[in-house]
């Protein structure tokens, strides 16, 4: 089996992993683990697994002028990111979670214009308005009422600032995971993301009943920490070893058929007229605003990927 087929398998079990987690977190919270502790409970987990195997990786040191930016990476990529998005979770429906969170590439897309002076075409401008407008759909009109979403609205503007961090976090991390190995920028990066979050969750972390979790909770809790933090971020990072980032990217589109087939299928939810139509807008938008425009001329073959 070929590198590129393996990487490509290595994306699709990202964002599979990715997809599913929307319901398979959202079964936990906020019955058996509050989304504060949870979040404890993912970023102490990470860190812990990727000190365990930074042995196989180089020996680094960060170097002193990259400690603010590798501060506010862990803040918006480890910390405000992760709380208002399992907190979100916990007040929406995994359906909204799944087609919220593809608003990112929309976000990546304003910031670095905006931070990066990257120049913005009208068919971007045009996937962006009717991302937003797909997003804001879920947000202004999700007033279906469900016991396990008590404020399905908040928690969808939750989601969807979980897509601005997340966002901001990709357009400042870009500079450190082009310095460091993935293994050192990890551990680091986790291990900050453990104090930053432990002052918010942990009098709901040290709230969890252990002694009275059924064993499906202690599977859900097992697959978010190795499943949806670190097998993602290894697969992710092998993927990019043989795939260009944009290749990658289009893997997302992926992700909200994944979770909302799941969540079908599993019983967590189920489909209403707003949320086809928001999705539809939201996927709309993003294939729109992240498709490259033609070439002009012969095409040029250059192995792109």
């Amino acid at each position: 089996m070929s590198k590129r087929l393996l990487a490509i398998l290595a994306a699709v079990g990202a964002t599979t992993i990715y997809g599913i987690n929307h319901t398979i977190a959202k079964g936990v919270m906020p019955h058996y683990v509050q989304p504060f502790g949870f979040i404890i409970l993912r970023v102490l987990g990470a860190a812990i697994l990727f000190w365990a195997i930074s042995f196989l990786g180089p020996k680094e040191r960060i170097d002193p002028r990259d400690y603010l930016r590798m501060l506010v990476c862990a803040l918006l990529g480890m910390a405000l990111n992760m709380l208002v998005f399992f907190k979100g979770l916990s007040l929406s429906t995994p359906i909204n979670s799944a087609v919220l969170i593809t608003t990112t590439p929309i976000i990546v897309l304003i910031l670095s214009a905006v931070i990066l002076k990257e120049k913005i075409s009208g068919r971007k401008i045009l996937g962006i308005s009717i991302g937003l407008i797909g997003a804001l759909g879920l947000i202004l009109f999700g007033t279906e009422i469900r016991m396990d979403a008590p404020n399905i609205p908040l928690g969808n503007f939750l989601i969807f600032m979980n897509s601005m961090f997340y966002g901001s976090y990709l357009v400042v991390v870009k500079v450190l995971i082009t310095k460091y190995h993935p293994f050192t920028f990890m551990k680091w990066l986790f291990s900050l993301g453990v104090l930053i979050c432990l002052p918010f969750g942990y009098e709901e972390f040290m709230d969890i009943s252990w002694s009275t979790l059924p064993i499906n909770a202690y599977g859900a809790i097992a697959f978010v920490i190795l499943g949806t933090t670190f097998c993602t971020y290894l697969f992710n990072i092998f993927a990019l070893s043989q795939l260009k980032a944009s290749t990658l990217s289009a893997f997302v589109y992926v992700q909200p058929l994944v979770g909302i087939a799941y969540a079908i299928i599993s019983g967590q939810d189920h489909l209403t007229f707003i949320k086809i139509i928001a999705a539809c807008l939201v996927l709309i938008g993003v294939y729109l605003a992240s498709r490259k425009p033609k070439l002009s001329g012969t095409r040029v073959s250059n192995g792109d990927n």
